[in-house]
């Protein structure tokens, strides 16, 4: 039976000696380790030098954060390995054991097209920071997405050959590109699965460089952006709608519901495009092509806006007031999704050139 090429790839940003400890486990269990050294300054030196008899050894001249590390190791694999190969991605801690690494690849060898994420079940020994943010993270993914995942914050991941150029052409530099992975392959009906693993923190998770309020901010701060954005125009909406549907109240609610809910639509959607443009998503599309596109979705939710909203009124006999709420929260995800991965998706600079400046 022809033997598999299995690559554990290990982003590395100032790593403890337990690096070379969880080396010596990969080499044993017969994978390829590369390590990519994320800036870690000479204070390390001597660590990494350890591991050059045990890993290829990547460098960064500066820290440019965790996805970018990652993504320099998938360039280098597809550079330098025929097709064939599994990839799984490990921290640098010690806190994911090699046995569920295989496991996982065995996985991914089974279903190639699929991302596989190994899977803690964040029991009673997990620090409560860890639990806290993997449960805020799982929900604000489910609801993004309609996707569950249980795990959305697992460093341990395994996948085919097939899915690395999937994985280059995803957006994110730091902590936030394993999310953004996630929300990719959910917007791309890409599959993910999960598979038990045994959850280890080591010092009550002492190793980890993740700064609990910046790299929170940049893995949910689109998503807070565009809530942010989403509520000014909703109350004006909101506003609007009930001023109309005071003012048309004789007309009838066949006449007045749709009239007051197209007019406050209309208008709350100019103000959500020019906030989202500017200030979310910080788009340099050209207004002509964004505008189009962005009115042409406001068309569609308004569409399925009012028919959802009328059906909630008359069939359901739902409050007015109480069936709008209903309605926008329904079409707020889609808006969203299309928004961030369509309509304002942007063009980065090269990350590799910005990185490897001085």
């Amino acid at each position: 039976m022809e033997s598999k090429i299995r690559i554990a790839l290990i982003p590395a940003y100032e790593p403890e000696s337990l690096l070379i400890n969880l080396l010596d486990k990969i080499r044993e269990a017969g994978l390829t380790a590369i390590i990519v050294d994320d800036g870690s300054g000479l204070a390390f030196a001597n660590i990494f030098k350890q591991t050059a008899d045990l890993a290829v050894v990547l460098r960064h001249p500066r820290n440019c954060g965790k996805g970018r590390a990652i993504k320099t190791g998938l360039q280098y694999i597809e550079e330098h390995f025929s097709d064939g190969y599994t990839v799984v991605t490990m921290d640098a801690d010690g806190q994911h054991q090699v046995s569920d690494a295989i496991k996982i690849c065995e996985e991914a060898e089974r279903q190639p097209d699929t991302l596989i994420l190994g899977s803690r079940r964040m029991q009673e020994n997990v620090p409560l920071r860890s639990r806290f943010g993997n449960t805020v993270t799982r929900f604000v993914y489910r609801i993004s997405t309609k996707v569950d995942v249980h795990d959305t914050q697992t460093g341990l991941r395994a996948f085919s050959a097939a899915l690395l150029p999937s994985l280059l052409d995803i957006p994110g530099e730091r902590y936030e590109y394993e999310m953004n992975v996630l929300l990719e392959f959910a917007r791309r009906k890409m599959p993910i699965e999960e598979v038990t693993i045994s959850t280890i923190y080591i010092d009550n998770n002492a190793g980890s460089h993740f700064d609990t309020v910046k790299d929170s901010y940049r893995v949910y701060k689109e998503i807070i952006k565009f809530s942010a954005s989403s509520l000014v125009s909703f109350l004006v909406d909101y506003s609007l709608y009930s001023l109309l549907i005071v003012l048309t109240g004789g007309f009838g609610v066949a006449v007045s519901l749709p009239l007051s809910n197209v007019i406050a639509r209309i208008f709350s959607a100019s103000v959500n495009y020019t906030i989202n443009r500017k200030l979310v998503f910080k788009s340099e599309k050209s207004v002509g092509k964004s505008a189009i596109q962005y009115f042409i979705l406001a068309a569609a939710i308004l569409a399925g806006n009012t028919l959802v909203l009328g059906m909630l009124v008359e069939l359901m006999n739902i409050n007015r007031y109480g069936a709008k709420l209903l309605t926008e929260l329904l079409f707020f995800i889609m808006s969203w999704l299309t928004q961030r991965f369509l309509i304002f998706r942007k063009k980065e600079a090269d990350p590799v050139k910005v990185c490897q400046k001085g």
